[in-house]
């Protein structure tokens, strides 16, 4: 296929996934199995994809770009408390999951011990990229949402190590390590990746804060240059590249970058392009006519065992020592979606040559479609009935900043969204520091100089100009009152 070609399909290709996305909003579907099946569509009709080394190559890259995505619209205040539970999930509780699931594979379904293994440390992982794009449409308490995210963020790290080394074992290599040895290693991996993670984000938020950029432009796609590197550098280093890029992405999108709206607008904008795309070609992978009832059962016996027995029981055993109520356990468990990373993981004994690999490629497959288009669309009334929504979409100030190269002064610029508690208050109520200014106010497209007892109003952009030094303060001061109205006192908000 000519380049001029593949341009203009892959245009197409994602007009069509947009306007199905919406489609599928709409209708109560996933955007991922839509996806899913607009790619095996393109596999029967246009281009019959059999690469599977292309595929995972492609498939980790994007889910490196997914990761970055969501650490860049997580807050840290929110999954602050919520580490040490994620953290179990993504270890002990994938452990778990993949004893129980292996378990079955060998002695109900009848596959051999290694194959079974294989099985279960490629289903048990829940999917970064179905869980950041489902369900942050559901409102939910900030800590249940930390909990889920974050272990999505994590648990990528031990599960591809695992299923490496479970590949080589079906192909005769390896098998040197013992399972301590193997524990002690994915433990290493991981916290090293994640210490990685926080001192690139560190020295990026650094670079990005004392360097003023030409354009405006350059500030997102520098902040995602330091997320990509730290997965290149850690699995050089051969660290967890996906923990690197995760613990990476979230400090810079809770640092104090400027242009922060911007970076995550445009973090979104590129981990949704990595999510079509990626499901897209996983749909291209598939071959539909390869599918047997035989394999359709099997692939549904082992994602019934895996959501409604492993999963629970993973859950209940990691997070009972944390005093979590079993309505919000029960939550978790049903929340623990998979898409496009058990996909993914099957592709690398399928690239591999490793023996029995496409009939679990198929059946992995199976297993993804069936329990996405049950669990996902399900999400909001499981909430409902488990009582552990909020109701409401928390609300919250949409603050940037700009450095001025030739005087040290910030530029502000301070969106007031529907629910804030800045509405209604006036300029002077404001009660910022003595150097910091209201400059201009925008108003249904209208600007304006604000006097003192100027109301602001919903949908409103302040601009205000301020020193280096008082910046954090003003910011700190603008969340304390749209959180808490106008007689709000002083707080950090962190």
């Amino acid at each position: 296929m000519e380049l001029d070609q593949v341009l203009l399909l892959g245009s197409v290709v994602l007009l069509v996934a947009i306007v199905a996305a919406r489609l599928g909003t709409r209708l109560g579907l996933p955007s991922l199995i839509l996806f899913l099946g607009l790619g095996v569509l393109l596999g029967a009709i246009v281009y019959d994809f059999e690469d599977a080394n292309l595929a995972h190559a492609l498939g980790f890259a994007a889910l490196v770009l997914i990761l970055g995505e969501g650490g860049f619209n997580t807050r840290w205040s929110e999954i602050r408390g919520a580490l040490p539970a994620a953290l179990l999930l993504a270890t002990v509780g994938v452990g778990i999951s993949i004893a129980v699931v292996a378990g079955f594979a060998h002695f109900v379904l009848g596959l051999d011990s290694t194959t079974a293994i294989l099985l279960g440390a490629i289903t048990s992982p829940t999917d970064a990229a179905a869980v950041f794009s489902v369900l942050r449409k559901v409102p939910l308490p900030s800590r249940l949402r930390a909990i889920i995210e974050a272990e999505s963020g994590f648990n990528d790290a031990p599960i591809v190590l695992l299923v490496a080394t479970a590949t080589e074992l079906s192909l005769g290599r390896g098998g040197e390590e013992g399972p301590l040895l193997m524990v002690g290693l994915i433990l290493f991996e991981l916290l090293g990746g994640a210490l990685l993670g926080l001192i690139i984000g560190w020295v990026g938020v650094r670079a990005l804060r004392g360097i003023a950029l030409p354009a405006s432009g350059l500030y997102p796609l520098a902040g995602l240059g330091w997320a990509v590197m730290a997965y290149g550098l850690g699995s050089w280093l051969h660290l967890s590249g996906f923990a690197a890029v995760y613990v990476t992405a979230v400090v810079l999108g809770n640092g104090e970058l400027p242009h922060k709206h911007a970076t995550r607008s445009f973090a979104e904008g590129v981990g949704w392009i990595a999510q079509i795309g990626l499901f897209v070609m996983l749909g291209m992978l598939a071959e539909p006519q390869r599918e047997s009832w035989t394999t359709i059962f099997a692939g549904v016996a082992a994602g019934a065992v895996l959501t409604f027995v492993a999963r629970p029981l993973s859950v209940f055993l990691c997070l009972v020592w944390f005093r979590i109520p079993w309505r919000e356990q029960a939550f978790i468990s049903w929340a623990g979606l998979r898409g496009a990373v058990p996909i993914i993981m099957a592709t690398v004994p399928l690239a591999a040559g490793a023996p029995g690999a496409a009939g679990l490629f198929d059946l992995v497959f199976a297993f993804v479609v069936v329990f996405t288009l049950l669990q996902a669309p399900t999400l909001p009334w499981v909430a409902r009935i488990l009582k552990v929504s909020t109701g409401e979409d928390a609300t919250d100030v949409s603050i940037e900043f700009a450095p001025l190269d030739t005087i040290k002064a910030d530029m502000m610029q301070v969106h007031v969204p529907e629910g804030s508690r800045l509405h209604g208050v006036t300029i002077r109520e404001l009660r910022l520091p003595r150097n910091s200014v209201v400059s201009l106010v925008v108003r249904e497209n209208e600007p304006f100089t604000p006097t003192p007892d100027q109301i602001v109003r919903t949908g409103d952009d302040l601009l205000i100009v301020t020193n280096d030094a008082d910046r954090h303060l003003v910011e700190s001061r603008l969340r304390s009152i749209s959180q808490g109205g106008r007689l709000a006192r002083w707080v950090n908000e962190g």
